[in-house]
């Protein structure tokens, strides 16, 4: 549908830029569109100009707050590239009347991969065996198999039942935890259900696929990570601040757990001076678990196509605040 409306577009999503065929999308529905990967770099006066005038934001991972959706007093819709959306403060976005959106499944396949990216690094000390090498030692590490070990998924949503794919593929045995349990898809699949107990206590690998609200926060806390094996590994793709990241570094130091494999972080960019990245038995990369060309495109793809629907009066669609819809205040 073609919106005849000059509107503009707020981007805030860093790996779209002018001129890409998201931009390409939305200009040829006739919309205009601004990239402003950080709007906090923005003067007060320039942020609330811009704000203040934009009927859509395609968000990325920056903090869109309070204070910047009173200021969009013209927006219709929010839409985060990705499925995490702790970034936008959706109550907010709900009290206003706005639909905060996602992009359901994009990064889905990308996501899972890079669980076994870290998983097999992890186990196989690969980043240990390239420092030492580079330093000039020629150690033959012994790493792990992941072929009948136990992984244990926390969160069995899209991701975690593609993560439980391709670990049955590796041979695995798959145990999982999810309060939404589809036991239909697990008896297809092999996967056996447990408490959440069970599951930390018997996995050689953990790897978490929870949404972060206020009962996730923390929910990895030194008294969990108690319950893990003592050679276990914890991989995190979802959101820093489900795992209490003071605990996790105690708990890998003093060996409680064997170590942890993190793509996210309760504070992004992560400092170098963050004990995350100076603590052995620790790997982190930089929130890049669904930083491929095909996930990435297919974000933007559907995060355009919601904005260009619901300017044009259509429904939104992956909506994450379906309460949206009451009085506007």
């Amino acid at each position: 549908m073609t919106i005849t409306q000059n509107v503009d577009v707020l981007i805030t999503t860093a790996f779209l830029a002018p001129g890409d065929e998201v931009d390409q999308m939305l200009t040829a529905a006739g919309l205009t569109t601004r990239h402003e990967a950080d709007l906090a770099a923005l003067s007060a006066d320039d942020r609330a100009a811009l704000l203040g005038g934009v009927r859509a934001i395609i968000a990325g991972t920056r903090p869109l707050g309070a204070e910047e959706l009173a200021q969009a007093e013209n927006l219709q819709v929010v839409v985060r590239t990705g499925v995490g959306y702790d970034s936008v403060d959706v109550d907010t976005a709900t009290r206003r009347g706005i639909p905060v959106c996602i992009t359901a499944g994009a990064n889905r396949q990308a996501v899972a991969e890079h669980v076994f990216a870290l998983l097999l690094a992890s186990a196989r000390r690969i980043p240990e065996n390239i420092r030492n090498l580079s330093d000039g030692h020629w150690e033959q590490l012994t790493g792990r198999e992941l072929q009948g070990a136990t992984l244990g998924i926390l969160g069995l949503g899209s991701i975690g039942k593609a993560v439980a794919s391709i670990g049955r593929a590796f041979g695995m045995d798959i145990v999982a935890y999810d309060p939404f349990f589809d036991e239909e898809f697990a008896t297809a699949n092999g996967v056996r259900r447990a408490d959440l107990e069970d599951v930390l206590a018997q996995s050689d690998f953990v790897t978490l696929h929870l949404f972060l609200d206020d009962s996730t926060r923390n929910f990895i806390d030194a008294q969990r990570l108690a319950l893990m094996k003592s050679d276990a590994i914890v991989i995190n793709t979802a959101r820093g601040g489900i795992i209490d990241e003071q605990a996790l570094v105690e708990a890998v130091n003093a060996g409680v757990i064997g170590g942890a494999a993190l793509d996210v972080f309760a504070e992004e960019p992560l400092p170098p001076t963050s004990p995350l990245l100076h603590t052995p038995g620790i790997l982190a990369t930089t929130h890049v678990a669904g930083a491929t060309r095909e996930a990435r495109g297919e974000s933007g793809r559907i995060a355009a196509t919601t904005v260009i629907d619901v300017l044009g009066g259509g429904a939104p669609r992956f909506v994450v605040n379906p309460d949206y819809q009451g009085v506007p205040a």
